[in-house]
């Protein structure tokens, strides 16, 4: 029976990375696979981008209404894999037509995403959350802090502070600096003493 994958971890561990090494291996072996994204993820356009080179053009880019489970049976049901990066955007039903998927179609999915957002108190990200719930199989990409600890925050900064507070989604805008960090708590608790 096919599965549900959910791989996390903190920003710059890798995550798509592995997503288009997966993607590799199947293609090399002869096999289809349909690669996804949010268009809540701009920054790229319809490609997915690492920041060590490698990239790829999506199968498609879906908004908050896209049924999954219909366009996959549409579209896409010959592929062996279906590979979801970004998937901390997902909306929980999103994440319920992917479960759907690997059972009615019988297509493994693996989602790749992070598990937490910068505030690192309100629950998180609605797709991450209901992946943690429901997925067949569960793990952490481990990357490290700038101390050389492991890091499992995400951290926003905005003109090399440190913010708490503000939307999920946060391009810079040519006004501010906004950049984000994986932190461990050690560093993350001394960038919040200096706020």
């Amino acid at each position: 029976m096919a599965k549900l994958y959910f791989r996390y971890g903190a920003m710059g561990c890798g995550k798509t990375m592995q997503l288009l090494q997966v993607a590799f291996n199947y293609e090399e072996r002869g096999h289809k696979v349909c690669v996804i994204k949010p268009k809540t993820d701009t920054k790229n356009g319809t490609k997915l981008l690492t920041r060590i080179g490698p990239e790829r053009e999506t199968s498609f880019c879906f908004d908050r209404e896209t049924d999954l489970y219909k366009e996959i049976l549409k579209n896409y049901d010959d592929v062996q894999c279906v590979l979801v990066d970004e998937a901390q955007f997902l909306t929980p039903e999103q994440v319920d037509q992917l479960m759907i998927i690997t059972i009615k179609l019988n297509i493994p999915v693996m989602a790749y995403g992070l598990r937490l957002n910068f505030r690192q108190k309100d629950g998180g990200f609605e797709g991450a959350t209901r992946l943690l719930q429901i997925a067949h199989d569960i793990e952490e990409i481990k990357t490290i802090c700038e101390c050389g600890h492991k890091a499992t925050l995400n951290c926003r900064f905005s003109n090399d502070k440190l913010v708490t507070d503000g939307p999920d989604i946060l391009i810079d805008n040519g006004k501010s600096k906004i950049e984000y960090r994986a932190l461990c708590p050690a560093c993350y608790e001394k960038y919040l003493e200096k706020k």
